[in-house]
């Protein structure tokens, strides 16, 4: 459980960078940082890729219902986790703060606030946010230690 603070500085972070987003940029116009990458604040009331956006509202409460047994799971996982098991821990804990992260914007707003654009040319990626980003991140170390194993978590343990 010594890996929450890892969640908590996501779920900061995360909430911080939608309440700048949201005082501060008008909804679909997007500001360009570099080439390839812009802020574009996006209202989604969907999972992943807007998969169910385009539903009558009942998908806010099953994705809220949906979080909440994730975060619950994870939590009971990273409890019973053996304390060398840190790439491990460290990937819960990503998970779990992205998670609680847009978990918190689905129970304020209804929807999660994205605004991260990643785009070439004509082609967008679908607008994320710092709360998918950590999920995603977890999930790719969940899989590094499901490829490589427990015992090279810590060297030497």
């Amino acid at each position: 459980m010594r890996w929450l603070w890892v969640s908590a500085v996501v779920v900061v972070l995360d909430q911080y960078s939608k309440m700048l987003v949201d005082s501060g940029l008008e909804l679909h116009k997007p500001v360009e940082l570099i080439p390839l990458l812009a802020i574009r604040k996006i209202y989604n009331s969907g999972a992943a890729f807007s998969f169910l956006s385009d539903a009558s509202g009942w998908q806010r409460w099953f994705f809220i219902a949906l979080a909440l047994v994730v975060v619950i799971v994870l939590i009971a996982w990273l409890y019973r986790l053996q304390k060398n098991q840190v790439r491990t821990a460290l990937a819960l804990s990503l998970v779990l703060g992205g998670a609680v992260g847009n978990l918190v914007d689905r129970v304020l707003y209804g929807y999660v606030i994205d605004f991260i654009d990643v785009y070439y040319a004509s082609w967008h990626w679908p607008t994320f946010n710092l709360a998918d980003s950590s999920i995603t991140l977890g999930a790719a170390l969940l899989l590094l230690d499901a490829f490589t194993g427990h015992k090279k978590d810590v060297a030497g343990e």
